[in-house]
């Protein structure tokens, strides 16, 4: 049975306290939200020339920064071309996010990208091979930001049923943490949700929606490298 965590809770992702014991081959970390919809303008005519309730679009993006012993991410990988001839920064790096969707070990990488958090279960999945990962990797850090929040005025506190979960190889949910946006969350664009780190040779998961004014991970990465 899942666990549902609290902030600041931690849980060993190989067995619970039930002595329920899961497959970390592959783990997913699921991520999902709502985006609270607001009324349209109008009165009964709006409503009756198409109004009422209107989902606005918004796009957030899952990022994992992989951290070594010192909790400092140790390769920021390349700086590519595009075909358009734009530069992109971070590739193939222990930064996994939308321009570098795959970590080059091959053992953790993000599925897509959902801009309206429309629908049921995740809208966004890192899967990784936790138990292939490399000793060099001591704490994977998973973050949600939100595209141009500053710039559009979206942030976390018009975001309902925010969730980050964690799913075995076999399908079983391990746990699950939730959080709904509320007065103490406007204003703030990102949000660091939760930790997977090693422990006593053990895998553990702790909830954390410690929430952020940046709209970009760059400002977070800024404090996890090396000088």
């Amino acid at each position: 049975m899942a666990i549902n965590l609290v902030k600041g809770q931690t849980i060993d992702l190989r067995k619970n306290d039930q002595g329920e014991e899961f497959d970390l081959s592959t783990v997913t970390i699921g991520l999902g939200w709502d985006v609270r919809q607001k009324k349209a303008e109008g009165g009964f005519f709006g409503k009756l020339f198409g109004g009422g309730q209107k989902e606005e679009e918004y796009d957030l993006d899952a990022v994992a920064f992989l951290l070594d012993n010192n909790g400092k991410v140790a390769n920021l990988g390349r700086t590519v071309q595009t075909r358009d001839g734009r530069s992109l920064g971070l590739y193939e790096g222990d930064v996994v996010f939308f321009n570098s969707m795959k970590h080059p070990s091959g053992h953790i990488w993000l599925t897509g990208d959902n801009r309206t958090g429309a629908g049921d279960g995740d809208d966004e999945q890192i899967i990784i091979k936790l138990d292939q990962m490399d000793q060099r990797y001591q704490k994977i850090l998973f973050m949600v930001t939100i595209y141009q929040g500053r710039t559009n005025n979206q942030h976390f506190g018009l975001i309902e049923n925010a969730f980050i979960r964690a799913v075995d190889a076999r399908g079983k949910e391990i746990a699950k943490f939730s959080l709904s946006g509320d007065s103490t969350y406007n204003g703030m664009c990102s949000m660091t949700f939760a930790e997977i780190y090693r422990k006593d040779g053990a895998w553990k998961f702790r909830a954390l929606g410690n929430p952020h004014q940046s709209d970009s991970f760059i400002d977070e990465l800024k404090t996890m490298v090396y000088s």
